[in-house]
């Protein structure tokens, strides 16, 4: 099997796609919709790498069959013992070597169809290499607003409508700012890359992609070059809400912060470089009396918004507003509704 794009990746039409590398290579990436049934576990892989340096190639291929030949094994007993005779496998391990290729031999002697990705996961890795090289191929339309504004629960909220979206944020299992890590922590950057370059691939070049703003990192994710200079250039939506909206809304979204007080703590300290030693006792006072929208108020007017009123002050780009006089959650359908009248009134 010879992949080609992106696109085809994401559209293989196989009954199941299996990633035979170790849980700690598939964790980082793997092709769209793969499994994980490894060859070699984490340990094994680096006891046979090891030999195949210290040893000899010849002892390190004889005990890592030997080891592939027992987890294959332990595979068609445990999670493909259900697999009827139809079903069709896609393999591939990290250049379509020995590992796959001895997954497959198994897997054919049984009498099914298997296939094989040519040059393995590096082929794919090619492919979003090559992908995120290439101008986003739909017109892009920022979303845009103050800290608080509501930005990516709109971007959901219009998704969820019919809006082609693409959520960074999402993606990169982060909210952007010191305040933005998510349970879970953030995947490998080359995962966030392969997800992102599937979003772009599935585009409809007709439509308009809205994207929030962002700057050149969420949290320790580099945006490829191709979404930097898009998010630079491209016109906006505005969210315009007023400050105590903008504080209610924080406090609620970021409710796994306020529910955990040395989190926060350590979270107002590394601002200490930014503000009056005054301003951050001052922060530390209301999040230890725990009036978190009023500290949500204060981290706007003093940190947030000032930072951003000279980020835009630099920029020249058609704008539209979207006044948004609430951000309660029963309101943002039809902010979703308006961002997306503005969106299509822009790249007309």
């Amino acid at each position: 099997m010879q992949l080609t794009s992106v696109a085809q990746a994401a559209a293989l039409d196989f009954d199941t796609i299996i990633d035979v590398r170790s849980p700690a290579e598939y964790a980082i990436d793997h092709l769209p919709g793969a499994i994980n049934l490894p060859a070699l576990d984490n340990e094994e892989r680096a006891r046979v790498g090891t030999i195949y340096k210290q040893v000899s190639p010849f002892d390190a291929r004889k005990i890592g069959a030997a080891l592939v030949a027992k987890n294959v094994a332990l595979h068609l007993e445990g999670p493909l013992s259900e697999m009827t005779g139809g079903w069709r496998p896609l393999v591939y391990c990290w250049r379509g070597g020995q590992r796959s290729g001895s997954f497959a031999t198994i897997l054919r002697a049984v009498g099914w169809r298997t296939d094989l990705v040519e040059g393995g996961y590096k082929t794919w890795r090619r492919l979003v290499i090559d992908a995120l090289d290439q101008p986003i191929r739909a017109p892009v339309v920022v979303l845009d607003g103050n800290t608080g504004s509501a930005k990516t629960a709109v971007l959901q909220a219009a998704a969820a409508q019919g809006a082609q979206v693409i959520d960074l944020e999402g993606l990169a299992n982060h909210r952007g700012s010191i305040f933005g890590a998510m349970a879970g922590g953030q995947p490998a950057q080359t995962g966030f890359e392969g997800k992102l370059a599937v979003a772009l691939a599935q585009l409809d070049p007709a439509r308009p992609v809205i994207l929030e703003g962002e700057s050149s990192k969420v949290g320790e994710i580099q945006l490829p070059k191709c979404v930097w200079n898009a998010l630079r250039v491209a016109p906006r939506v505005r969210l315009v809400a007023p400050l105590p909206e903008r504080a209610t809304y924080l406090a609620r979204a970021y409710a796994d912060i306020v529910a955990d007080p040395l989190r926060l703590t350590r979270l107002i300290d590394q601002l200490r470089s930014y503000h009056a030693a005054e301003v951050i006792h001052g922060w530390h006072a209301l999040a230890e009396a725990g009036d978190f929208v009023a500290l949500a108020a204060e981290l706007m007017q003093r940190h947030y918004d000032p930072r951003y009123d000279k980020h835009r002050a630099r920029q020249e780009r058609p704008v539209i507003e979207v006044a948004a006089p609430t951000l309660a959650p029963e309101a943002l359908g039809a902010l979703a509704r308006d961002v997306m009248a503005a969106a299509e009134n822009l790249v007309r």
